[in-house]
């Protein structure tokens, strides 16, 4: 009699970002003897965002690159990212395809997959982020997905509140709270070496993606973040400042203009960096005093290394968050006001509880378990879930 065929996952990935929150699962599934393809596109193949399709290399795993559209309209990105996902898809044949968050390659990926009848395992649904169109593209991947592993009880709601079937919803937690226990650090000399920079006597990591909804125009936002970060620098002659380039929701171009141009102007003070990488971004959050902009690893992640948060704008709006995150408009004055707050001594103490309602212990190990007792087969019909007061 012959033995069943071992479970056949792919993961899609398409930034630094998501590979290091899909890492631990990837290894996870791994281990337990699952077939695991790495789908790889987007940034991950763009050398001026470090080619970071090597950092899943260096982990031991054979990443399968899909190219996307080298131009820069994000609706031309999607369409070929959408186009690549399908082939490689009806190639690949896996069982069900893994897809992280809300970024607009993603919901090419969800869609590929509906088409050529490959179920999605979506992790992260049931997050709200008003100032941007992640909450769309987040809400619409759920819709068409099998398998919800989600972060919080209240994200749990919010799917089911979408007709999903509570069968289907799963609460692990957030993979990048395990990643900030779980990740081995490189020291001071070693981070700073790797880097080419010193660390001053005091330290911030910060990263400033496009507003998307915003009412200022992405360069105007960074050029109001940068004059308030500048201002605080001034008065603070030890402050030094780590910034890592934003995504390619939008051009970046002028935004890193401008931080370059920033970098310049404050001397050594400043470094600017394409990605630092899982591995150093881990490592710096050991360092520094404060990490600031408006990333979702800010909210959910850094909390956990009792490090005082900044969130500027309205990019994360609505989203969950612990008492560590401190919220500020993007102006030049308030986040001014809001760096020297959070670099102040309260700030540092409420950080230092290290409280996040996305802290969940073993979330890789609750993702695969999820994942290995789910029936993806045949191709599951979608049936809208009414609870008792819509029946």
């Amino acid at each position: 009699m012959s033995m069943p065929a071992p479970l056949h996952i792919a993961i899609a990935t398409s930034t630094r970002a998501d590979w290091g929150l899909l890492s631990p699962l990837a290894h996870e599934l791994r281990d337990r003897g699952v077939r695991l393809t790495v789908m790889a596109t987007g940034m991950h193949l763009d050398n001026s965002y470090g080619h970071t399709v090597d950092e899943i290399i260096t982990e031991g795993f054979t990443p399968m690159c899909i190219e996307a559209s080298a131009e820069p309209d994000a609706a031309v990105q999607a369409a070929a990212v959408l186009a690549g996902f399908a082939a490689a898809l009806r190639e690949v044949k896996p069982d069900a395809v893994v897809i992280l968050g809300d970024r607009f390659e993603m919901l090419s990926v969800a869609t590929a997959a509906t088409l050529t009848g490959v179920p999605i395992v979506h992790i992260a649904g049931g997050t709200v982020s008003e100032g941007a169109i992640d909450d769309n593209i987040r809400h619409a991947i759920t819709k068409l997905s099998t398998l919800h592993l989600v972060e919080t009880e209240k994200c749990a709601r919010r799917v089911m509140a979408m007709g999903e079937s509570p069968e289907s919803v799963v609460v692990t937690g957030a993979a990048g709270v395990e990643n900030i226990m779980a990740t081995p650090r490189m020291g001071r000399e070693a981070l700073e070496e790797s880097l080419g920079w010193h660390f001053g006597p005091e330290n911030i990591l910060a990263t400033l993606h496009a507003e998307t909804r915003g009412e200022l125009s992405p360069r105007e936002a960074m050029a109001g973040f940068l004059a308030g970060v500048g201002e605080v620098m001034e008065e603070r002659p030890g402050l030094h400042l780590i910034l890592t380039y934003p995504n390619c929701d939008v051009p970046p171009e002028p935004q890193i203009e401008l931080m370059l141009e920033f970098e310049r102007k404050m001397g050594g003070r400043v470094k600017t960096v394409p990605s630092l990488g899982r591995v150093r971004y881990m490592s710096a959050l050991d360092i520094v005093d404060a990490v600031i902009g408006n990333s979702s690893g800010g909210i959910v992640e850094v909390p956990s290394a009792g490090v005082p948060v900044l969130d500027v704008g309205s990019r994360q709006r609505g989203r969950e968050h612990g008492p560590g995150v401190i919220h500020c408009a993007p102006d030049r004055e308030s986040v001014a006001r809001g760096v020297r707050r959070v670099l102040g001594e309260e700030a540092r103490v409420v950080a230092s509880r290290r409280e996040n309602p996305y802290s969940c212990p073993g979330t890789s190990r609750l993702m695969a378990d999820a994942v290995m007792a789910w029936d993806f087969h045949p191709f599951p019909s979608k049936k809208f879930y009414q609870t008792s007061q819509d029946k």
